[in-house]
């Protein structure tokens, strides 16, 4: 589980293709400082397996899967990523709660800088567009922001100094693509008015099974 709060801004050395899954090497100093084989890193906000780690580098497989359902397929070496590490259990939740499992991929239309921040409009697929609401949280190559504005098929966000400058988000432009990863509560809270609430078990049902276990 991590909170969409990027620890460091990253970068892809090398990515090895491997037919029906590719091998990244990525650099990391600060991810990498306590990382072992196994742990989770989220790389754009997607959730990788560590394989090996070294000299401030580690590597992670990825499954076609996540190369056809992320933005991760259109990276190359020497493109930069946002990382950051799953968050400890009772440290500070700083941003929301993200899973690291991408639902789809937006696009960035426009950017309009202001004088202390900068808006951005993504183009929204409309699979996703039931879930993203005016301030409310989603995540952006695994950046967590507040939604300023949303329509059927985009949403604005305001980005300040500081993530323009931490993150990838500061150097995307329009048409590049971005992972998008939607509130995880907000699926289960439909899930669940969809289904409807089960029947509960009738109290005779429930007195001949303590019956049977006699």
């Amino acid at each position: 589980m991590f909170t969409g709060i990027v620890e460091e801004l990253g970068e892809v050395v090398a990515i090895e293709d491997l037919g029906d899954s590719s091998r990244f090497r990525l650099r990391g100093p600060v991810v990498t400082e306590d990382a072992k084989h196994g742990d989770s890193i989220a790389v754009n906000g997607v959730c990788l397996t560590v394989v090996e780690t070294a000299d401030g580098e580690f590597t992670a497989d990825v499954m076609a899967e996540t190369l056809d359902r992320s933005s991760l397929g259109a990276l190359s070496a020497g493109s930069r990523v946002n990382l950051e590490r799953p968050m400890a259990l009772g440290g500070r939740l700083g941003g929301h709660l993200v899973q690291g499992h991408v639902d789809g991929t937006g696009t960035i239309v426009e950017r309009t800088p202001a004088e202390h921040w900068e808006i951005v409009k993504i183009a929204l697929p409309a699979a996703l567009a039931r879930y993203v609401v005016e301030k409310g949280s989603i995540t952006v190559d695994g950046v967590s922001l507040t939604v300023v504005d949303a329509a059927d098929d985009y949403f604005t966000i305001s980005l300040i100094p500081t993530t323009l400058a931490l993150t990838t988000l500061g150097i995307k432009k329009p048409g590049d693509p971005v992972n998008l990863e939607v509130d995880v509560l907000a699926k289960y809270v439909e899930r669940l008015l969809t289904r409807g609430t089960p029947q509960a078990a009738d109290v005779t049902d429930v007195e001949e099974i303590k019956e049977m276990d006699r």
